[in-house]
């Protein structure tokens, strides 16, 4: 017990001594001292000293030695804590600064993988997911022999996947809706083929095709008599389309009942 005691004094002794020396670093006006104390944070792990003091020290050092390192490194602090909009704004202001710096790859890197981590889930604002693809992309316009360049693909097809998601989620509450206040049956069909065509090779696509469909078949059945015949021959026609891209979907059966229903509505 006198030994546990003594570790925890010890412990509690080093952490105010810890928390004392940055609080004097930070009051400090001897940068270069208050630069080397950032390093050894961000070497230690403490990202939120470290991204304060850097901070402290970019405009200081500004057209210095010193300048592009210490920009660099703020950017990957609030990159480890996890502040990705920080950490996004400081990396693109760095390879924007220094286009064939030292730190330019992993800037480049860093910047778009970060919004990839903050990208929300897909019913929410996919302003971050797409600012994410667009600085991925970048990255492998850059460098596109970099040892990261599968982690960024890999990263963007996500991504996609996730707008393609948003997509169908639109396309299916207008299907939802059907004829409230409106034929939402062809925005649905609308949505979801802009949506195949802008992500052509999504995971989702075969439920997009399912949803156009299935839409089709509403529209026909819901026409007027004089045009029934005529949605029923789209709705043909995109069964064939479904059939064709996916003979083996578990979805067939009920694509193929909806082929027998409008079949029976079009003279052979």
């Amino acid at each position: 017990m006198r030994i546990l005691n003594i570790v925890l004094s010890v412990a509690a002794g080093l952490l105010l001594t810890s928390c004392g020396e940055y609080v004097k670093v930070q009051k400090s006006t001897d940068f270069n001292y208050k630069y080397d104390y950032a390093k050894r944070a961000f070497e230690q792990k403490k990202y939120v000293q470290a991204a304060t003091l850097f901070k402290d020290c970019a405009t200081v050092f500004k057209a210095t030695d010193k300048a592009e390192e210490c920009l660099y490194l703020l950017a990957m602090s609030n990159y480890e804590n996890k502040d990705y909009v920080s950490s996004g704004a400081y990396f693109q202001t760095y390879y924007q600064r220094y286009p064939k710096g030292k730190f330019a790859e992993p800037a480049r890197f860093f910047a778009g993988y970060g919004y990839y981590l903050d990208s929300p889930e897909a019913q929410l604002d996919q302003t971050t997911t797409i600012k994410a693809i667009e600085e991925l992309q970048a990255f492998l316009d850059y460098f596109p022999r970099s040892e990261k360049v599968p982690i960024a693909q890999n990263a963007i097809f996500e991504l996609q996947d996730k707008l393609t998601l948003k997509q169908l989620q639109n396309a299916q509450l207008y299907y939802n809706l059907g004829n409230y206040m409106g034929n939402n049956y062809e925005s649905a069909v609308i949505v979801a083929k802009n949506a195949i065509k802008d992500y052509p090779y999504s995971k989702y696509k075969e439920d997009l095709e399912l949803l156009v469909l299935k839409a089709r078949f509403q529209e026909a059945e819901n026409s007027v008599d004089e045009r029934k015949a005529d949605r029923y021959r789209e709705v043909i026609d995109e069964y064939y389309s479904f059939i064709n891209n996916y003979p083996d979907s578990p979805n067939k059966n009920e694509a193929d009942n909806i082929f027998k229903i409008s079949s029976r509505h079009v003279q052979p």
